[in-house]
């Protein structure tokens, strides 16, 4: 379902709607400025869909992907939305680059920044390291996903996922399984769906659920049926295990018995529940086969969809100065 009226930022004009420089986070960011957002990637997705000539507002401009961390789906994505604006897109390769010589982060910050770049898109195993190379650059930064701290962009991809298919986010329950504790995507969807009113629910074994998550308006379950009750929405998420030192569950089999997405437990939602997983997808861990496939019911190839738009919106927002758009300061 398309949302075509939801425009409570339309009203506010110009570099006002979204005044921040860069995007390290959906934290700090106000519900009016996340809806602006979601705004803005609509008319991404119809001229994706349509195969429209290619708008080249970001033509001479340069584009850097610095991912310090392995990944398939967002690097693509970036990468597809920067060319299809029409950026001179530069992917770098930290696996033959200097930092893998010793080089300090605060060192590549500043070598990227002489080089004169126009927007700079980062990902980083550590938590924070995003937010410090912003505060080091003379150009716009988006986070990529930083540790376990945030990945901005598919919360937002998420949410206009859910509201195109819902109609709406205000309302909507979400319940979001899995390892929590260690989840970039599980934060940022949190700050991003409570913001915008949605009600949410967080599933995961007491090891993998973070101490008084409760403050950030969510309700904590350990028992996965229970808390499928009357859910609008189910978000699934990976066992983290690269970020994990020691044991966090029993086994797979134990995770996959008890927090595992399948038909018989997707039935204690609502019939028209939406599962989604912003990948990679441990099949027979977390989510079965019949439930990622499922025709109706899946938006998993969706949100990989929405990801392109999102990100050609934020890379749009945030070079609007730059490009000294009329209206933008």
């Amino acid at each position: 379902m398309r949302h075509s009226d939801h425009r409570p930022a339309a009203l506010i004009e110009g570099g006002a709607v979204f005044p921040h420089r860069h995007l390290t986070g959906i934290s700090g960011l106000q519900p009016h400025e996340i809806a602006f957002l979601l705004d803005e990637a609509e008319q991404w997705v119809e001229a994706n869909r349509n195969r429209a000539k290619p708008n080249k507002r970001l033509d001479g401009l340069t584009l850097i992907n610095a991912f310090f961390e392995n990944s398939t789906r967002t690097l693509l994505s970036f990468e597809i939305a920067g060319k299809r604006l029409g950026a001179d897109v530069v992917n770098m390769a930290v696996a033959q680059s200097s930092v893998k010589k010793g080089e300090t982060l605060i060192d590549t910050a500043m070598t990227l920044n002489a080089m004169r770049a126009d927007v700079i898109v980062i990902r980083h195993s550590s938590s924070g390291a995003v937010r410090l190379i912003a505060g080091k650059v003379d150009c716009p930064v988006l986070n990529a996903g930083d540790g376990s701290h945030e990945h901005p962009t598919q919360a937002l991809l998420d949410a206009l996922t859910i509201r195109r298919r819902r109609g709406n986010i205000a309302g909507q329950r979400v319940v979001i399984c899995g390892d929590i504790l260690h989840s970039r995507v599980a934060r940022s969807n949190i700050l991003a769906l409570t913001a915008l009113a949605a009600e949410v629910r967080v599933v995961a074994p007491a090891t993998l659920m973070p101490a008084a998550i409760e403050r950030m308006g969510v309700t904590p379950y350990a028992d996965f049926d229970a808390a499928l009750d009357g859910a609008d929405v189910v978000m699934m998420l990976r066992l983290q295990n690269e970020r994990m030192s020691g044991a966090f569950i029993p086994s797979t089999r134990e995770f996959h018995l008890r927090y595992g997405l399948t038909l018989d437990r997707l039935a204690l939602a609502k019939p028209d529940a939406l599962v989604m997983h912003p990948g990679p997808m441990n099949r027979g861990v977390e989510i079965d086969s019949n439930v990622a496939d499922h025709i109706e019911r899946s938006a998993i190839t969706e949100q990989v969809e929405m990801g392109v738009a999102v990100r050609m919106a934020c890379l749009d927002v945030l070079t609007r100065r730059a490009r000294k758009v009329e209206g933008w300061a």
